[in-house]
Order: structure tokens, then C-alpha cells, then sequence
């Protein structure tokens, strides 16, 4: 389709969105968030087929004018608190889905690294989880009870022990994100060769199954979480690099403002991990294998859902929902 029919096509339809945006007829978050789903759609078909025309940088306004003006808007009938984690999040992971995938792909390569690393060069995981701690995990196991590591402190001190790191590698791992994602690859890379040696440790020692349901136990949050709060820092640092029509500075203000909303979100899910590490995973050798079992799937099912499904489910329902406007 040339340009120009491209625009005289969607030209009435625009202008009654702009009126819907700016005017005083339609006040629902929902409706509006439907209809800006439509211009994001028009956006990206003119930046694939007119990537140099100025219709972009007019459509590329208009969304970020309305999607301002959808996050401001607050429902009467709906906690601010709630439209949060409820739509918003869920709408701009969304929106950045691909980052999330790119946060698991690299996930994947360096947890993968780490377990060929470990099987190949037996000093491999001393080099990552320091001698120390490989000769007291060994003596652990050799005493029946190889993640006693986890219960020599109080419930009280663990938990605030484990929270004050997590919080910090979470910081760390979004905000170093601000050079061009680099800095929250490399925070990812480490840390994702680090759990793949640490398992492969305890499968060498033949502990795998008792390393897992154990440490999985507050695990699915926690390394679930960095993952999602790397794609956030991934988001931080692409605003810089690819600005699109935007000027570099609006880009990144954009890019801050939407990934910051990410990486709050996984907080709850630090928290959660760091109390789970602190006063559950201790007991996990008195614990039924349902037990631990049923808290892994649990845990892992909860924070799947929020940051994989729930995103196109509610996609789709405002998608429906434009259908019928």
C-alpha cells in the first residue's frame, strides 16, 4: 500500500482517536488502552514499510502523548494499587515481551555454560563458588545433611541476611543496565553460570534430587525475579542505544519510566524468596517430597503466569474488547 493511501485510510480514524485521547467523551482506561493498541499497530506497519516518513514521528507522538494519558487516568471504581500490578504492568511487559525473551535466552546459554564448564574441568566450580564453600557444602553431605548451610543462622538474621544480597543484586542488576544492557548481561551471565555449577556440584556429589527440591524452594522466585529485572535493565539500556524517532533523552525517559514499573513489580517476588530461604527452605529435610514439591510448582506457576501468560490474556481481552468499541 503506498503511503498516501496509507494516511488517507487511517486519517479519520487518528483524528477520532486524538479526540478520544484529549476530549472529555471516554474516561475508561480500558477503552483507551484498546484503542491505543490500534495505533501501536498502525505505528508498526509504518515504521516497516515507511521506515523514513514523517507519518512515524506524527504516530509516534500521538502513542506516547496517549499512553501517558491512559497511566495517568485513574478508574473510579479501581485501587490505583490494584490497576497497577492488575493492568499496567502486565500491559507494558507486554509490550517489551521481547526483552523478557532475550533475558531467558541468555538465562538458558550461561546456565547451560556452567553445567559443561563444571562436567569438563573439575576446578571449574571451586573457581565460581570459591573453595570454601565447595569443602563445606562436601563435609555438609558427608554429614547426611547437605544443605545445612541454610539453617545455620536464626529464621530472623537469615531472612534479613538473604533480602539486604537479593535486594542488591536486583538494584545492581537493572541499574547497571543504563550502558547499553551490558552491564545487566554480564550481571546475568555470572550469576546464571553460578546456579549451573552450583547444581551440577550437587549432582557430582549425587545430592541432585535433595539439592532441589531444597533449594527450588525459594529459588523459583528468586531466579525467575533476576531474570525479569536483567530484561528491565535490557529495556534501560536499548532506550539509549535505538532512541527510534524519539530524541535520545525522551527515549530514555520513556525506557526508565516503563522499566523501573518492571523491576518494582518483581520486589514482591524478592521478598517472598528471601522469606521462603529464611523459614522454609531449613526444613526441607523433615519435609515430604509433596511438600516441597507442591511449594516449587507453586511458587513457579504463580510468577509464570503474572510475567508469561497473564500479559497476552489481558493483550488479548482489551484487543477483543476494541473489536466490539
Amino acid at each position: 500500500m503506498r503511503e498516501v493511501a496509507f494516511i488517507k485510510q487511517n486519517k479519520e480514524k487518528w483524528l477520532n482517536f486524538e479526540k478520544a485521547i484529549f476530549g472529555k467523551t471516554l474516561k475508561n482506561p480500558d477503552e483507551l488502552a484498546s484503542l491505543y493498541i490500534q495505533l501501536v499497530n498502525d505505528l508498526s506497519y509504518a515504521q516497516t514499510y515507511y521506515p523514513k516518513s514523517k507519518t512515524i514521528l506524527y504516530l509516534n507522538n500521538l502513542a506516547a502523548k496517549a499512553f501517558q494519558k491512559i497511566y495517568k487516568t485513574k478508574r473510579q471504581d479501581t485501587n490505583r494499587f490494584v490497576h497497577f500490578w492488575k493492568t499496567e504492568v502486565p500491559l507494558i511487559v507486554y509490550e517489551y515481551r521481547r526483552y523478557i525473551l532475550y533475558a531467558f535466552l541468555i538465562f538458558g546459554l550461561f546456565l547451560s555454560i556452567g553445567i559443561l564448564s563444571s562436567s569438563k574441568d573439575e576446578n571449574f566450580v571451586r573457581l565460581i563458588l570459591s573453595d570454601g564453600y565447595v569443602n563445606q557444602t562436601k563435609e555438609n553431605i558427608e554429614n547426611g545433611d547437605p544443605l545445612a548451610i541454610y539453617g545455620t543462622n536464626t529464621t530472623w538474621g537469615t531472612f534479613l541476611g538473604i533480602l539486604y544480597h537479593n535486594l542488591r543484586v536486583a538494584i545492581n542488576n537493572y541499574f547497571w543496565g543504563i550502558f547499553g544492557g551490558i552491564g545487566s548481561v554480564l550481571i546475568l551471565m555470572y550469576n546464571s553460570i553460578m546456579v549451573g555449577s552450583f547444581q551440577y556440584m550437587f549432582y557430582e556429589f549425587d545430592t541432585f534430587w535433595v539439592s532441589v527440591k531444597g533449594i527450588w524452594i525459594h529459588g523459583a522466585f528468586e531466579i525467575f525475579s533476576m531474570v525479569i529485572e536483567a530484561a528491565a535493565g535490557l529495556i534501560l539500556g536499548a532506550s539509549v542505544l535505538f532512541p527510534k524517532t524519539y530524541s535520545r533523552m525522551m527515549s530514555l525517559k520513556i525506557g526508565f519510566k516503563n522499566s523501573f514499573k518492571i523491576f518494582l513489580s518483581t520486589i514482591p517476588f524478592t521478598v517472598m524468596a528471601a522469606f521462603l530461604e529464611g523459614y522454609v527452605t531449613r526444613h526441607y529435610n523433615i519435609m515430604p517430597n509433596w511438600l516441597s514439591v507442591g511449594i516449587i510448582l507453586t511458587t513457579l506457576a504463580i510468577i509464570s503466569y503474572y510475567y508469561l501468560i497473564y500479559p497476552f490474556i489481558l493483550h488479548k481481552k482489551l484487543k477483543n474488547l476494541h473489536a466490539i468499541i
